[in-house]
């Protein structure tokens, strides 16, 4: 697949879906994938924050690939999040999802510990080194405690695999200035869902946005209204993001999408403890807001 096709569009940033025994739910999984590739979002994201990467073991992590590019079947490509602490466990990972045939790896910032730009410029470095596909920057400082510099960004763009950051920093400054750092073939892209629209407008390439779980069809529109120069309809379908983003809040993360996406019938489990269920009262508002999508014709049961 050539890299033209490649961290452009939107691609949903997937939960794991997990059984009552906080198994993987194959089953679930698969079916999860096909509905996605059928709403026509560009590309498939899993093992990022949302897909409980932190919680998920080697194996499990490379069992959700290999079921992943199965389901794909090569229609659209598959990105799967390579990143762990160490740059040995990183390199062995990333090798192993390259062989389980994904079109592209995402690498996390290293995580706990506070590290230099250098440290940081050294470790995607290495990995990168490691593979033959592309990889994609994760820059996510409020989960990691460690931030990409624009400067540190554009010195990794000249990396010729390296095409590509989501950044879910929640700045837009912070996006500009990757735009500004990067060469025009580099892909800055969103992890800020109330982002997706400014950072195209501003030549970002796309997003990984997670409320395209839920909202697949109207996300992927973000983009192709984008593209075909329809700005108010983008608009739009970006505006449709907005209360279910605010109910983000409700749990910890990925809690509230996951009791979204059960509520209108995609099997998505509950998340790994320590995270816990929603709370009734937490639970009765998802229910609500999921309502009234439903009253204004936006959501229909999976």
């Amino acid at each position: 697949m050539p890299n033209m096709q490649l961290s452009t569009g939107i691609i949903p940033a997937m939960v794991t879906p997990f059984n009552e025994q906080e198994e993987l739910n194959e089953p679930a999984l698969r079916s999860m994938t096909r509905r996605l590739v059928d709403a026509g979002v560009h590309g498939l994201f899993c093992l990022g924050t949302n897909g409980e990467f932190f919680n998920l073991s080697f194996e499990e992590k490379v069992r959700i690939a290999d079921i992943l590019v199965e389901e794909a079947g090569g229609r659209i490509p598959v990105y799967a999040g390579a990143g762990c602490s160490s740059t040995r466990e990183t390199v062995a990972l990333a090798r192993r999802l390259e062989h389980s045939g994904v079109d592209a790896l995402s690498v996390i910032t290293p995580y706990f510990l506070a590290f230099t730009q250098q440290e940081l410029i050294r470790h995607f470095e290495r990995v990168a080194a490691a593979v033959s596909i592309p990889v994609i920057l994760y820059n996510i400082p409020s989960r990691t405690g460690n931030a990409l510099s624009p400067k540190t960004v554009g010195q990794l763009a000249q990396i010729p695999n390296i095409i590509g950051i989501k950044d879910s920093s929640g700045s837009f400054d912070n996006i500009l200035q990757y735009i500004d750092q990067t060469p025009e073939s580099f892909s800055v892209m969103a992890g800020t869902d109330s982002l997706i629209l400014p950072s195209l407008m501003a030549g970002g390439k796309g997003a990984i946005a997670a409320t395209a779980n839920v909202f697949p069809e109207a996300v992927a529109s973000i983009y192709e209204h984008w593209k075909a120069g329809r700005f108010e309809e983008a608009e739009e379908a970006q505006r449709v993001l907005r209360d279910l983003r605010s109910a983000f809040s409700l749990g910890t993360l990925p809690s509230v999408l996951k009791a979204v996406l059960n509520c209108i019938g995609v099997e998505a489990g509950l998340s790994r403890r320590p995270v816990a269920p929603l709370t009734p009262a937490a639970d009765e508002e998802v229910r609500r807001m999921v309502e009234k999508y439903r009253q204004r014709g936006l959501l229909a049961n999976a």
